[in-house]
């Protein structure tokens, strides 16, 4: 069976898969917040450098296996693959939508 995931959110795990981060920008609101890595990046330049930084350091790719909604966000779990220890591992990204945009994002293993 497909897995259905908004739009939205099919874009943005897309981009993850094919390094694109000019599709940020199409993805997030413009003080979009993610958490990864016990850092957290606001707003779109800061959004574009850490997956300019995460896309150079593990070379991955994600696909998503089950997604759910819980408490007004939307999560998807992966499977990622690259350069990151313990590969392939299981990933949460944890999405907030605000109207047709990712408010924040959260990365929990």
């Amino acid at each position: 069976m497909a897995l259905h995931l908004p739009k939205l959110i099919e874009i943005f795990m897309t981009s993850e898969n094919t390094h694109d981060t000019d599709a940020l920008a199409s993805c997030f609101t413009a003080d979009a917040i993610v958490r990864d890595e016990d850092h957290t990046r606001t707003g779109l330049t800061a959004i574009a450098a850490w997956r300019r930084e995460t896309d150079r350091k593990y070379y991955h790719t994600v696909a998503p296996v089950a997604v759910v909604e819980c408490n007004g966000k939307t999560v998807v779990s992966t499977k990622l693959s690259g350069n990151v220890p313990g590969s392939p591992l299981t990933l949460d990204f944890v999405f907030e939508l605000k109207g047709a945009k990712i408010a924040s994002l959260e990365m929990k293993s």
